[in-house]
């Protein structure tokens, strides 16, 4: 909240430095105050509108929540990145985020990058030494059409620079290392980097710049993708690549992200946590003690196939509708209404038949002895 108002960040390009600053210093969100039914209906229509809204921005951006995954992915990241600070003359080591779709890559890592910058702007001050602007963190998104250049001026695009519509490849990369050295930029963030065409020539140029960079700008280089390795990013592009020898494979930590599963203790205990986590902030009038962790967890985990991208979308969509419908609960009768993505629905029967089966269940032990 600011000045009574709900934050928005819908609007922002996380690709300019401008939009980046404004993400990582925007005050975390408020939850809205939970209502009785009694006391929905005491509002007027104005006060109701307005409360529904800030639910509705508030379901919308529940995430992002610690969950095991997340908090081991970001141990990492400190490691590699605290452990980066050789002098200039030594390359740095790289880092690889390669996870599939809907396991919450980009979000765990913009969490980290968004603490990254609060402390480097903590101890070092809002402006380098020779007065400009410290920008702790640089981050692109790249598309499958991405050459050498097109990254060059993406660098540039991410500072605003004067010289980023006209020069040569060469001319662009080197107005971007003077933009990091200029800046202080201590994390180099690419993201979507399964876009490129790695087999192409445009993909070995950009595995051979990526290289140029890790060499030459003094900077931690953060890859986020799927498949990479598959698509011959440790292995110099080409599919027959030496990876013994392969500089990129020697100087890059593969990092990935896992699934919720529920075919141990542990896995059940830690899915259980998850809902409990998400049951605090959903903010609807009827919602009760368990209606995620005891009435829906096998419900839940079918429909998501524990990911939590496919979760954190299911939650979102049903609280949307439980709010507009004046249901005000999470119920399976809900649900069933609401639409995931492809990849969900279309694994979701078999995982249905098994929990109803009671071949498999996502309730730990203790729960299931309560219950």
């Amino acid at each position: 909240m600011t000045d009574g108002q709900p934050l928005s960040l819908g609007n922002l390009a996380l690709s300019r430095k401008e939009d980046f600053k404004t993400f990582a210093n925007a005050p975390r969100r408020e939850q809205p105050e939970l209502l009785t039914r009694a006391e929905l209906k005491a509002l007027s229509a104005a006060a109701r509108a307005a409360y529904n809204r800030l639910r509705r921005e508030w379901h919308a951006n529940l995430g992002p929540i610690k969950t095991p995954q997340l908090a081991a992915l970001q141990e990492d990241l400190w490691d590699i990145v605290e452990s980066n600070l050789q002098d200039g003359d030594k390359a740095k080591g790289a880092v690889a985020v390669d996870a599939f779709p809907g396991l919450g890559k980009t979000t765990s890592v913009l969490a980290f990058l968004r603490e990254f910058h609060h402390r480097e702007i903590a101890e070092n001050g809002e402006y380098t030494a020779q007065g400009h602007e410290r920008l702790p963190v640089c981050r692109v998104g790249l598309t499958g059409n991405t050459g050498m250049k097109d990254l060059n001026r993406a660098i540039l695009e991410y500072f605003g620079h004067a010289g980023r519509n006209r020069g040569t490849a060469t001319q662009f990369g080197h107005r971007a290392l003077d933009c990091v050295l200029s800046c202080e930029v201590r994390v180099l963030a690419l993201d979507d980097l399964h876009f490129l065409k790695w087999r192409k020539t445009s993909g070995i140029e950009v595995s051979n710049h990526l290289k140029w960079i890790a060499n030459e700008f003094p900077v931690t280089l953060l890859m986020i993708g799927v498949g990479l390795a598959d698509k011959g990013l440790f292995s110099e592009g080409t599919p027959s690549g030496d990876t013994v020898l392969a500089q990129t494979g020697r100087r890059t930590t593969r990092l990935g992200m896992r699934p919720f599963t529920i075919d141990s203790e542990a896995g059940r205990l830690e899915w259980r946590q998850m809902l409990l986590a998400l049951e605090k902030r959903v903010v609807l009038a009827d919602k009760h003690p368990g209606m995620l962790a005891d009435d829906l967890s096998d419900y839940l985990f079918a429909r998501s196939t524990g990911h939590i991208g496919s979760l954190m979308t299911l939650i979102n969509r049903g609280c949307q509708r439980a709010v507009r419908s004046g249901t005000e609960h999470l119920d399976r009768d809900l649900l069933d209404g609401v639409k995931n993505d492809e990849a969900s629905e279309n694994a979701r029967k078999e995982l249905e038949a098994a929990l109803e089966s009671r071949r498999l269940t996502s309730r730990p032990r203790a729960s299931r002895t309560a219950a």
